[in-house]
């Protein structure tokens, strides 16, 4: 596959330049296909054929051994979920939290690496913020934040979501170990544009989704946690996927990540997840990160002073100032350019993936 095919295949590309998948990826026409496809099999064949839960069963499984495939793990360090937030607040309420323990975070975290540590409250967690510049994160001060003896995990961002830099995730990793804290990685920037390689990171849990840089559909999340990590969780919440029967009415959580798994719920999603990971393997990760150096070189040219993200190369996510950053996003929505306004910094990000093109990025300097 190559990138025009893709873009080919994708409708919204059709209705203006989309530069907003580091919120939410536009799915092509296949991947939703293959989504539709199986809802169609799983409501109208399976039931009176295979059954639909061995349907969706055989579909979890499969879908756990290509997620684990594809980030250098092994199934049963891969738990299903719906989303990043949902993986996180999973992990929170599965770690055997003491009055007094801390949680360190950067303040580059999405809320969804923020809400599930101020939830901890009422357990006596105390959440320490690590103070960072232009999307970096002083080393220095992030080993004194987890040297703390009280330091229980670290939760940060692979790519952050305001400047796109990317953090030396397998330098802090060990950094947080020497210290004895877990670390808990926010990857939903990362998997679709750049490789991911858990055994390379060492990180203690990854949490990711496809509805962005894989261009998959919503509600197809993953979580990987390390096997041994995962075999001393006691989940928050459990349900008859988080166990096994071992007879005599005695059950036991089940082994590794699935344990954070819990009950019924739609397989369709992760068939779509299944196919958007084929589609990035296809286009292999040497051409989508190409393209994309290429094209926000070409962007961060045209933007000049007003660029805030690093000059050089680390993701495809932009961002830049702008005078009114919401009245900006509207005004180039009407010219059917579109793009967001963060929170913080208070700034405009464009999102730039693979399937976009020079004409694309000129569109936006020519709207600017």
């Amino acid at each position: 596959m190559e990138p025009e095919d893709l873009r080919a295949s994708i409708p919204v590309c059709e209705r203006g330049v989309y530069f907003n998948t580091g919120a939410s990826g536009p799915a092509p026409r296949h991947v939703i296909e293959a989504t539709t496809d199986f809802l169609e099999h799983h409501e109208y064949v399976a039931p009176v054929a295979e059954g639909a839960y061995p349907a969706a069963f055989e579909t979890f499984e499969e879908t756990r051994e290509v997620v684990a495939d594809f980030l250098g793990a092994d199934p049963l360090e891969v738990a299903l979920t719906e989303s990043t937030a949902d993986g996180i607040a999973r992990v929170a309420a599965a770690v055997d939290w003491s009055p007094g323990d801390v949680v360190v975070r950067t303040d580059l975290e999405h809320s969804a690496g923020v809400i599930p540590w101020w939830n901890l409250r009422e357990q006596g967690v105390d959440v320490r913020v690590l103070e960072t510049d232009a999307g970096r994160v002083d080393l220095d001060a992030l080993t004194d934040a987890v040297a703390d003896p009280d330091a229980r995990l670290l939760c940060l961002n692979s790519i952050t979501w305001n400047y796109g830099t990317q953090l030396p995730i397998t330098e802090v990793v060990e950094i947080a170990h020497d210290h004895d804290t877990l670390v808990l990685v926010d990857a939903v920037q990362s998997p679709g544009q750049v490789p991911v390689d858990v055994g390379e990171w060492g990180a203690d849990f990854v949490a990711a989704a496809g509805h962005k840089w894989l261009l998959g559909p919503w509600g197809a999340g993953f979580l990987y946690v390390d096997r041994e990590v995962a075999d001393g969780l006691t989940p928050g919440v459990v349900g008859y996927r988080s166990v096994v029967d071992t007879g005599a009415d005695e059950l036991e959580l089940t082994a590794g990540a699935p344990r954070l798994e819990v009950g019924t719920t739609s397989p369709a999603p992760y068939r779509g997840l299944i196919a958007a990971i084929d589609t990035v393997e296809a286009l292999g990760y040497d051409t989508i990160t190409g393209r994309i150096e290429r094209l926000t070189d070409r962007l961060k040219d045209g933007l000049g002073d007003r660029l805030l993200s690093p000059r050089r190369y680390e993701s495809g996510l932009v961002t830049f100032a702008a005078d009114d950053p919401e009245v900006l996003v509207e005004r180039l929505a009407d010219a059917d350019v579109y793009v967001r306004a963060l929170p913080y910094p208070d700034a405009v990000r464009a999102s730039i993936h693979v399937f976009n093109t020079a004409e694309d990025v000129d569109a936006l300097l020519d709207a600017l």
